[in-house]
């Protein structure tokens, strides 16, 4: 029965005909640790030769050698490979045991506690971390409770300028509609209902008010 092989959760494996290695990764952050590369003098004098010629076979030759290229990557000396590889990289991770995460000592592990950063943060990098998001909230809120919106006209009476004929948007200071000519505002006189007062709108004929005819 074969053995339990530990550290094999996040791992990379790099291995050819050529021979084995793996990369393998911390649990928290991802840094990762290149094991040594070792040869693979089986696969390399013997499966890869097969391989080679049996390119010459057509297309099942071609898949012959798919299968003598895996089988010089794979089998017991892979195995033994991988178990010399785990072997080498733990000596590079360190083991939470309240969670069981491997993470590397140098950013994840927490020295003093002997536990991970996940299950036992820094203190003064947590504190730290805490006071930026809460400076960030802060900052989110004071900065909507600002009014920046107050010296903005929203009905745009003082930007946008319509001809009362046509309704063409005009520029400021146009004194005519580059489209049908008419007059702006700006140069039309004030209208009034001379029988009540109400102001006229250019295109109204009758007083909305008393109904008078406008002049």
């Amino acid at each position: 029965m074969s053995s339990l092989i530990q550290f094999v959760a996040n791992y990379d494996d790099l291995s050819t005909d050529k021979g084995f290695q793996f990369k393998f990764h911390c649990d928290k952050c991802r840094n990762g640790y290149m094991s040594r590369f070792q040869p693979n003098a089986i696969g390399i004098a013997g499966s890869l030769l097969n391989a080679a010629s049996s390119l010459f076979g057509g297309l099942g030759g071609v898949e012959n050698a798919a299968y003598e290229i895996q089988r010089a990557v794979g089998g017991t000396s892979h195995d033994k490979a991988l178990e010399a590889a785990v072997a080498e990289g733990k000596q590079q991770f360190k083991q939470c045991t309240r969670c069981g995460h491997w993470v590397c000592p140098d950013a994840c592990w927490n020295h003093s506690a002997g536990l991970c950063e996940d299950c036992a943060p820094d203190e003064q990098e947590e504190l730290r971390a805490q006071q930026a998001q809460a400076t960030r909230e802060q900052i989110r809120t004071q900065t909507r409770a600002q009014d920046y919106t107050k010296n903005l006209d929203f009905l745009n009476r003082d930007t946008l300028i319509q001809c009362p004929n046509c309704q063409t948007k005009l520029a400021p200071g146009q004194k005519f509609c580059p489209s049908c000519g008419t007059a702006t505002a700006a140069q039309t006189q004030p209208r009034h209902c001379t029988s009540c007062g109400e102001a006229l709108k250019p295109e109204q004929k009758f007083c909305p008010s008393c109904g008078t005819k406008a002049g």
